[in-house]
């Protein structure tokens, strides 16, 4: 390849991180392809709470990388046209979970019903985190997808991959039923598929498909400010009333099934909400996350073969932004990235 020559890059996947991905190595000059087996956002980015926050419980090995990740979707803000986030803060008290972010501040009674007006019983004190926010994450795909189309990227969708064309331990290209596309990388950012495609490359990626439940409701506008995350619920509202709530998968009873909880989680938002009696169910699914076994997103060059590089992560909305933009520079320019050090997949080949 000539020097001069952009980089012939096919990115697999159209959720938000390969969207992200697209978008900033484009910007780069990068050639890009964009291959999709389903629709844009058809995967778990469909089914996401999109809470933008950089909270963690414990020990935090990508903590450089989570501290840039509000600051990255702030960015981008100003450079993509219709990608827009909320920046409405998050109130959180009663969970347990010992996430704390820096920008954390104790609030009391007062406050927290100033903030939230609608609460019937607001707690004696709450963490509020006014740096955080949210966003509709496909729309926020096909905003990043369209800004890479501007700059010259190729968008397929219900192209599946069939497999991959390699030449001494490298990977030169992608099969499709329309035929071959000719890379110098291909970047694996299929969600729960990426496991199965790095395979066919003979790379055991030890990531599973953790299930969540996504609730999505109607309700009269109004009924919350910000993020709410409580012993109670765990709920957002757009602006139009739509409202979003997320609830651990607990197992496949029939009474904790998607549906169910629907109502039971409908039924302790009246309880927590003044003027919530008419919230009704739209929709309820459970949403199959890519979670890496040690829980550390996965992100780097494929060990043992040239060519192929991956990103697979929870949470992947958060860590969209920061890490399109550090991974498509390690993609162009083949410096690697300082915050991604702890991310690499190579790390498994210990195990």
């Amino acid at each position: 390849m000539n020097h001069e020559d952009p980089k012939r890059i096919v990115v697999i996947g159209a959720g938000i991180v390969g969207a992200s991905l697209a978008y900033h190595l484009a910007s780069k000059g990068a050639q890009v392809t964009v291959l999709e087996a389903g629709g844009i956002a058809s995967g778990v980015t469909g089914t996401s709470f999109a809470w933008i926050n950089t909270s963690c419980a414990g020990i935090d090995s990508i903590a450089a990388l989570r501290g840039d990740a509000i600051a990255a979707w702030r960015q981008l803000e100003t450079q993509v046209p219709g990608l827009t986030v909320r920046w409405h803060g998050a109130l959180s008290y009663g969970t347990q979970d010992g996430r704390v972010s820096p920008e954390s501040v104790l609030i009391d009674r007062s406050r927290i019903a100033l903030l939230e007006p609608q609460l019937r019983q607001p707690p004696e004190q709450a963490l509020y985190e006014p740096e955080q926010g949210a966003l509709d994450a496909v729309a926020a795909t096909h905003a990043l997808l369209a800004a890479a189309d501007a700059l010259g990227a190729t968008v397929r969708t219900h192209t599946p991959v069939l497999g991959f064309a390699t030449e001494d331990a490298q990977v030169t290209g992608v099969e499709t039923a329309a035929g071959l596309i000719e890379a110098d990388m291909v970047v694996l950012a299929a969600g729960t598929g990426t496991a199965k495609l790095a395979a066919q490359l003979g790379v055991d990626l030890p990531i599973i498909a953790s299930p969540a439940i996504f609730l999505r409701y109607q309700a009269p506008p109004g009924l919350v400010r910000a993020i709410i995350s409580s012993h109670a619920m765990e709920v957002r509202q757009a602006e139009d009333g739509t409202m979003l709530a997320a609830e651990d998968y607990v197992d496949d009873a029939p009474d904790n099934q998607p549906a169910a909880m629907a109502l039971h989680t409908a039924s302790a938002i009246r309880e927590e909400l003044e003027g919530a009696e008419a919230i009704a169910p739209e929709f309820a699914c459970i949403g199959l996350r890519p979670m890496p076994l040690d829980g550390v997103p996965v992100i780097g060059y494929l060990p043992n073969i040239k060519g192929g590089y991956v990103c697979a992560m929870h949470p992947g909305v958060v860590l969209a932004a920061i890490v399109g933009q550090l991974a498509s520079g390690e993609i162009v320019t083949g410096e690697p990235a300082p915050a991604l050090e702890a991310c690499r997949p190579a790390r498994f080949l210990a195990c």
